[in-house]
């Protein structure tokens, strides 16, 4: 414990000083908001004076951990009817955007000259949650740590770019009416971190929904690890699905996040109105500081000398989804939102 506390000090109080700062200057420009500062300077901060490695453990439990208490401490402010009311329309949209994305993931790849393996891990990674989509589906598809390593990369650059143009598209589109602002920001953007961070952007309300798009996608890992057990790609095959299924197939592990069930738990604690509402009121005070100090992690997690290491290849590809990913939703927003 002493152990892990060292190692991790140094990037937690940096995102904490980030956040502190953030929230106080967005005091002064209330129109723009903590979270754009955060990110901001968080990503000045850790491309200079604090690019060193000490902080590389701390950052990472602020962006991962941080975000995951603070998903299930906003479940207690929320009512289970509010997560309902996204409907089987919601459920349909998401659905069909995930497929879209994956598909479109891999013909875009393939052509572009990528390998299977890595094709469907930018898939995985684009339609579910980012990095943990493409940890979980790694194994079932036995793809090397080279690809795993750059398909997140990839990824995650991507959706830091989306997540500061989709609030400016949705702008654009929807005037930020909070439906269709929360399915395209929640539909797209590749973590749960860009997606808090697009919706305060925009406003508290699309953050909340569009929180709730993102976690009904998280679940869905499951359907795609189940779906990739069925792909063969180890040979250069015309057809990539394949109703063999190797031994190691056969032991997927692939289920709900904690973080997921404790959304719901506290949900359902606050539908049935077993939670104080003091609780309820610190609990979503402690989330959106957990929230702003995660960002601020993001943020300092962003490196330009990823962006520049990738090359033209790997960020045309990551760009030319992002955009399949924007034109879909749009699309099937029409249709079932």
């Amino acid at each position: 414990m002493k152990n892990f506390i060292v190692k991790t000090a140094p990037g937690f109080l940096a995102c904490v000083i980030i956040s502190f700062l953030s929230q106080k200057i967005a005091e002064f420009f209330p129109t723009i908001g903590s979270a754009l500062f955060a990110i901001g300077i968080g990503i000045l901060c850790g491309n200079t004076f604090l690019n060193k490695d000490c902080f590389d453990e701390g950052t990472r439990f602020s962006e991962k951990n941080l975000l995951e208490y603070s998903i299930v401490l906003t479940g207690a402010a929320l009512m289970l009817k509010d997560i309902a009311a996204l409907g089987l329309s919601g459920i349909g949209f998401i659905l069909c955007q995930m497929i879209t994305t994956i598909f479109a993931a891999y013909i875009i790849g393939r052509k572009i000259g990528f390998n299977k393996k890595f094709c469907l891990l930018m898939g995985a990674g684009n339609a579910v949650c980012g990095s943990s989509a493409i940890a979980t589906v790694s194994p079932v598809l036995d793809a090397d740590t080279k690809d795993k390593g750059l398909s997140i990369t990839i990824v995650n650059v991507t959706g830091t770019i989306l997540m500061v143009l989709l609030p400016l598209i949705t702008e654009i589109l929807y005037k930020h009416e909070t439906l269709q602002t929360s399915a395209m920001i929640g539909g797209i953007l590749q973590s749960i971190g860009q997606v808090i961070a697009g919706g305060q952007l925009v406003n508290p309300e699309v953050t909340e929904v569009a929180t709730i798009f993102k976690i009904i996608r998280i679940i869905f890992i499951v359907l795609v690890a189940l779906s990739y057990s069925h792909i063969n790609a180890e040979h250069e095959e015309k057809h990539i699905f394949t109703k063999e299924k190797n031994k190691k197939d056969s032991k997927i592990k692939a289920g709900i996040p904690w973080f997921i069930i404790g959304f719901f738990i506290m949900a359902s604690l606050h539908t049935a109105h077993l939670l104080p509402e003091a609780f309820t009121k610190g609990a979503k005070t402690i989330s959106q500081q957990f929230e702003i100090i995660a960002l601020a992690a993001i943020g300092m997690r962003v490196k330009f000398k990823d962006l520049i290491s990738e090359g033209p290849k790997g960020m045309i590809y990551g760009l030319a989804v992002g955009t399949c990913q924007v034109i879909a939703a749009f699309i099937l927003i029409n249709i079932f939102i």
